[in-house]
C-alpha cells in the first residue's frame, strides 16, 4: 500500500492480537473470540472487546445495560472458570525477527512467520465510555431493536425481517462499547525487546476524510495463520464526540482491532461493524475513541487501587488527551476549515430530505427527488454550522428524465464555504470520495467516504454516468462526489437495489458527471435562462437507455445508396 501506510502497518504488525475466552472442565462454554490490541507488550496488557467475557459475568450480560450499573467492573464480576488466551503474531516491522513458516495449515498456506502459542491472560478490567455510550444513545435514539443489525459482515441481509431485532446479537450488543483490559501472564522482556512505544492520537485532532487502517482478525480466533492481522483501509467518515464512523471494512471477529493513523498512531477500536439497516447494508463500521477509552479506563483501575496499571494505561495517552478539564479538543474545526467536503449541504423540503452541493453563494445543485418541485421554497443547511438559508426550487427535471437534476437558488449568500472546481476529466480508477447526509448526517453532519471511480460510462465519446466504490446510503442523494484533490466530478443520484430482496448495496451506486450539467448551469448563473437546463429533459434514448441501467444500442449501418 506504499510508502504513505508504512508506519500504519507495522503499528497494526505489532499491536495486533486474538484474544479468547473459554469456559473450564468438561462441559466448558465457548470459544468466544475477537481481535485485540497490545497496548504495552513489557507490561503485558491487551485491551479487546468485553462481549467476549459477557457471557461468563456472574449477573449475566444484563449487567452491561446502560444505566445498569457503574461504568466499570472489576475482575471478581466474572465466573471463577473464565479463562482467557491472547494470541499474536511476531509482526512485520523493521525488527521482527524471521521464523518458521505457519505451521497450523498442513501444507502451510502462508509464507509468513506462523503466529505465536495462545498466552494466558487474566482480566483486569471491563470498562466503557460513557461518552461513547452517551452519543451511541443520541444517535440510534429507540431504532436500535427496531432498525439495527450489528452482527455479520457480509452483504446479505437477515432472512427473517424479524431476525432484525438485536436479540440475536447475543452478548455483543448488551456489550455494546464495552471493552476488557486483560494482563498476560507469561509475558517475557526477550518478546518486546527494541519494539518501539504504541503512541495514541486524539481522534478529535483528524478531520473528517482522514486516511484510517484497521488490523484485526475476520472470524476471530478462526485460522489465525491465515486471518491474524488482516489489513484494510478507509476514512474516518464521521464523529459524534468519541464514537467514530469508518468506511474501512470490518467483519465479524475484527470487534476490538485497533485502528490507525497514517503516522502509525491508535486512533480507535472497533466497537461494531454496523451492517444492516432495516433493509439497507450500510457499510459503516462503529469505532470508540481511543484517547477516550484508555482515560475512562485509567480512571476506573485507580478506583479499583491499581495505581500501577492505570499510570501504564495514562502513559499512551498524549498529554493533551490526558488533560480532561480541558475538554473535548476541538482541533478537527480548525483542521476543518477549507476542506472541499464543507461544500456539501443538508436539503430539506417538507418532510423529504436530502443532500447537495453548493456552487456558488447563493446557488445549490441537488436531485429531483430530493426538491420535485419548481417554485417550492426549501431549507439549506451548511456543514459549517452556520444558519440556515432558505431557497427557491427554479428548476426540476421531469419525472421522464434520466437526469434526476434540481437547481435551488438561495435567498441570501451562503458565507464561509469554499465552492468546488470542476473536474476537467474522468479517470477511471482514481481516488474520490462522496460527501452526504445519509447515517447520521442530521445528525452529526455529513459523512465522508471513500473508493474509486470504477466506471465513466459515455455516449458518443462523451461522460454520461459515473460509477463509484465510495458507500452511499439513503440521504446522500444530491450529494458531491469528489476527487482527491477536491474536484466536483459529480452529484450522486442513487445506489444499487436488488429488486427481488429488496436490500440496497452502499458500494455500487451512481452519479451525473458535472460536464453534463455544467454548460447550462454556467449559462443560467449568467443569463438566469432556464431554456439550456430544460434540454436535460430531452436526452438521446442512448441516454436514456444507460440510465435505465441497459445496454446501449450498436449503431446500425449506414447505406451507401
Amino acid at each position: 500500500m506504499g510508502r504513505r501506510w508504512g508506519p500504519a502497518m507495522a503499528a497494526g504488525e505489532r499491536a495486533g492480537c486474538v484474544v479468547s475466552a473459554r469456559g473450564a472442565g468438561a462441559e466448558a462454554e465457548g470459544p468466544w473470540s475477537c481481535s485485540g490490541v497490545l497496548l504495552n507488550r513489557r507490561a503485558g496488557l491487551v485491551l479487546c472487546h468485553g462481549g467476549i467475557v459477557a457471557p461468563f459475568l456472574r449477573a449475566g450480560p444484563g449487567a452491561l445495560q446502560p444505566g445498569t450499573g457503574p461504568s466499570f467492573l472489576g475482575p471478581d464480576s466474572c465466573r471463577d472458570d473464565l479463562r482467557l488466551y491472547v494470541q499474536w503474531g511476531p509482526g512485520r516491522g523493521p525488527r521482527a525477527r524471521a521464523e518458521l513458516r505457519g505451521a497450523l495449515c498442513t501444507p502451510p498456506c502462508s509464507a509468513q512467520p506462523a503466529p505465536r502459542s495462545p498466552a494466558c491472560a487474566r482480566l483486569l478490567l471491563l470498562a466503557c465510555c460513557p461518552a461513547f455510550r452517551a452519543s451511541f444513545a443520541r444517535l440510534f435514539g429507540g431504532d436500535v431493536p427496531e432498525q439495527w443489525r450489528f452482527a455479520g459482515g457480509g452483504p446479505e441481509p437477515p432472512e427473517d425481517e424479524a431476525s432484525t431485532s438485536g436479540a440475536d446479537e447475543g452478548p455483543l450488543l448488551a456489550a455494546l462499547g464495552w471493552f476488557a483490559l486483560l494482563r498476560l501472564e507469561d509475558c517475557t522482556v526477550k518478546e518486546v525487546m527494541g519494539s518501539p512505544r504504541l503512541s495514541v492520537v486524539p481522534a478529535a485532532s483528524l478531520p473528517k476524510g482522514a486516511p484510517l487502517l484497521t488490523c484485526g482478525s475476520p472470524f476471530g480466533a478462526f485460522c489465525p495463520d491465515i486471518f491474524l492481522n488482516s489489513l484494510s483501509r478507509g476514512v474516518l467518515s464521521n464523529a459524534a464526540g468519541p464514537l467514530l464512523l469508518t468506511d474501512a471494512r470490518c467483519l465479524p471477529g475484527t470487534e476490538g482491532a485497533g485502528v490507525f493513523s497514517t503516522h502509525g498512531a491508535l486512533v480507535a477500536l472497533v466497537a461494531a461493524p454496523l451492517c444492516w439497516r432495516a433493509r439497507e447494508w450500510v457499510g459503516l463500521s462503529l469505532l470508540c475513541a481511543a484517547d477516550a477509552l484508555l482515560r475512562s479506563a485509567a480512571l476506573a483501575l485507580r478506583r479499583l487501587g491499581l495505581q500501577a496499571e492505570a499510570k501504564e494505561l495514562a502513559a499512551l495517552l498524549p498529554r493533551q488527551a490526558r488533560d480532561t478539564s480541558a475538554g473535548p479538543q476541538r482541533a478537527q474545526v480548525l483542521q476543518e476549515h477549507g476542506a472541499a467536503w464543507l461544500a456539501a449541504v443538508l436539503v430539506e423540503c417538507g418532510s423529504v430530505w436530502g443532500s447537495g452541493v453548493a456552487l456558488a453563494p447563493r446557488l445549490v445543485l441537488t436531485c429531483r427527488h430530493v426538491a420535485p418541485r419548481e417554485n417550492k421554497r426549501v431549507l439549506v443547511r451548511p456543514a459549517t454550522k452556520s444558519p440556515p438559508v432558505w431557497g427557491e426550487v427554479v428548476f426540476a427535471t421531469q419525472d421522464t428524465s434520466p437526469y434526476d437534476v434540481a437547481v435551488v437558488k438561495l435567498e441570501e449568500s451562503l458565507k464561509g464555504i469554499p465552492f468546488p472546481v470542476l473536474a476537467s476529466y474522468f479517470h477511471e480508477g482514481e481516488d474520490v470520495c462522496v460527501v452526504g447526509f445519509g447515517a447520521f448526517g442530521q445528525a452529526c453532519g455529513p459523512s465522508v467516504t471513500s473508493g474509486i471511480l470504477s466506471a465513466v460510462v459515455e455516449v458518443n465519446e462523451a461522460p454520461v454516468m459515473l460509477q463509484t466504490t465510495c458507500a452511499v446510503h439513503g440521504g446522500s442523494s444530491g450529494g458531491p462526489l469528489f476527487t482527491s484533490s477536491g474536484e466536483l466530478l459529480g452529484i450522486i443520484t442513487s445506489n444499487t437495489r436488488d429488486n427481488s430482496t429488496g436490500a440496497t448495496y452502499p458500494h455500487l451506486n451512481f452519479s451525473i458527471p458535472m460536464a453534463v450539467l455544467q454548460p447550462a448551469l454556467s449559462q443560467y448563473r449568467c443569463t438566469g435562462e432556464l431554456l439550456p437546463l430544460r434540454e436535460l429533459d430531452r436526452p438521446s434514448e442512448q441516454v436514456r437507455v444507460v440510465w435505465r441501467l441497459q445496454r446501449v444500442p450498436a449503431q446500425p449501418h449506414q447505406s451507401k445508396l
